[in-house]
């Protein structure tokens, strides 16, 4: 949707902005993740949105939560002057 990829592209903007802004004293790193099973998937109410996951078969791809915070830990794990941009991390099986 257009709202989705309107705070998708704000939040590649203000991380840009915060890299440029402290000229390398801090790491930043954006991480775009897919179909994961969270908690998420409760709280959508809209029923379009529902029946497109559902068409896409996001329930059946999903993969574990804990995928991402692995991620997570791998990136803030990095040595200090190695720039992890951004990650983005989805199933396989889900299209781009």
């Amino acid at each position: 949707s257009a709202v989705y990829s309107a705070t998708k592209f704000a939040v590649r903007a203000i991380s840009e902005g915060l890299r440029a802004e402290s000229a390398g004293k801090i790491q930043v790193t954006c991480i775009y993740p897919g179909a994961f099973k969270t908690e998420l998937g409760f709280s959508i109410k809209d029923t379009s949105i529902l029946e497109r996951l559902m068409k896409l078969g996001m329930a059946e791809i999903a993969q574990p939560a804990e995928r991402v915070a692995e991620t997570i830990v791998f990136a803030l794990q990095q040595e200090k002057g190695v720039a992890l941009n951004e990650i983005v991390i989805r199933p396989t099986a889900q299209e781009t």
